[in-house]
């Protein structure tokens, strides 16, 4: 079982304690069961690096290694080169610090910066949201909801299990309203409408690498499960659009896949304006020159803007500005500044919310 884990901005460091069903199993496979995102060879060499030690028995530990009832082992993850983004063979420079919009004694609202993953998860485990602030408060931060690595913008954190507790429910329970800012590749299946909604099932078709990529099928259908999202368009030309989504429920990539359904695959989206295939290409860092041109932004072009609940016997309405890796593309493609945007999506959303 994992006793304790501490993030540093260098480090993470988990202590486990071996339990009645673990006693007499190999280090190696007893780490592995924790941490299926590392292979049993990369598991192997962290060992063999030591990296991992067994408290109150000294020494340099092997794979092999027989763990006993009782036996707490700490293993060590330094921060490396994982977590690097690149784009055209150039490594991207992160933005690394969210930006606070609100808080008080129980809650955080950031706008969350694109590639900070919500919580530590897999191999992410320092560009993270709520590591970034319990470094800063000393304590365990909560994530209430989460967004997707590459999509920018609105998260909320608890400073307490009790905050977590009463206001992830309201995500759950669809009484939280939210709002994303998108920019998206007009194809022949869409149909102009300025404000329509999708209201496909969607559902993934296999069990392997690829059920990352998510399915949209007929209402009437029974495969995949219910999703509901609005869109209403602010701009468009010949080739693009901006516009607001606004998911009535919280399916894995309901925008994106809605969005594409309706012709409208998102900017910079390697699976729904790409394919699994290029999304794997980009993964291993074998994307080529033309499969950047197709994509034309490092990340798929989603921004949650705005999210309105109760909080405290108040209706609250939170905004995160446009972000900025953004604005260089809007001004090229519609000539538009922020700021007449900004003004835009404001009035929308106090129009939709209120």
């Amino acid at each position: 079982m994992i006793l304790e884990k501490k993030f540093h901005p260098d480090y993470f460091a988990i202590t486990y304690l071996v339990e009645d069903n673990s006693d007499g199993l190999r280090l190696d496979q007893y780490l592995s069961s924790y941490n299926p995102s590392f292979s049993r060879e990369e598991i192997k060499r962290r060992i063999k690096d030591g990296h991992v030690i067994i408290l109150d028995r000294p020494g340099k530990h092997k794979p092999t290694t027989k763990l006993r009832v009782g036996d707490k082992l700490v293993l060590t993850l330094h921060k490396t080169t994982h977590e690097d983004e690149y784009w055209n063979g150039e490594k991207l420079e992160l933005d690394t610090t969210p930006k606070t919009i609100f808080e008080d004694e129980d809650l955080i609202v950031i706008s969350k910066p694109p590639y900070m993953a919500t919580h530590p998860t897999g191999k992410h485990l320092f560009n993270c949201a709520t590591v970034f602030f319990e470094n800063i408060h000393g304590k365990t931060i909560h994530s209430i909801h989460r967004l997707d690595r590459e999509t920018s913008g609105i998260l909320l954190l608890g400073k307490s299990p009790k905050t977590a507790q009463t206001l992830t429910p309201l995500f759950e329970e669809g009484l939280v309203q939210k709002a994303y800012f998108f920019m998206a590749k007009i194809h022949k299946d869409y149909n102009g409408d300025d404000f329509f909604s999708s209201e496909k099932r969607l559902g993934t078709e296999s069990t392997g690498k690829d059920r990352v990529y998510i399915f949209a099928y007929d209402k009437e259908d029974n495969r995949g499960k219910s999703a509901k999202t609005e869109f209403k368009i602010l701009y468009k030309n010949e080739t693009y659009v901006l516009g607001l989504a606004f998911p009535k429920t919280g399916r894995q990539h309901q925008i994106r896949v809605h969005a594409k359904d309706n012709g409208l695959p998102l900017v910079g989206d390697k699976l729904y304006l790409g394919s699994y295939q290029m999304f794997q290409r980009f993964k291993d860092l074998w994307a080529s020159p033309e499969d950047h041109t197709e994509m034309e932004l490092p990340r798929h072009a989603l921004h949650a803007v705005g999210i309105y609940f109760d909080y405290k016997n108040e209706k609250r309405l939170f905004r995160a500005e446009l972000p900025h890796d953004f604005i260089p593309w809007i001004k090229e493609k519609f000539s538009l500044e922020a700021e007449e945007i900004e003004k835009t999506i404001e009035y929308e959303l106090q129009n939709y919310f209120k």
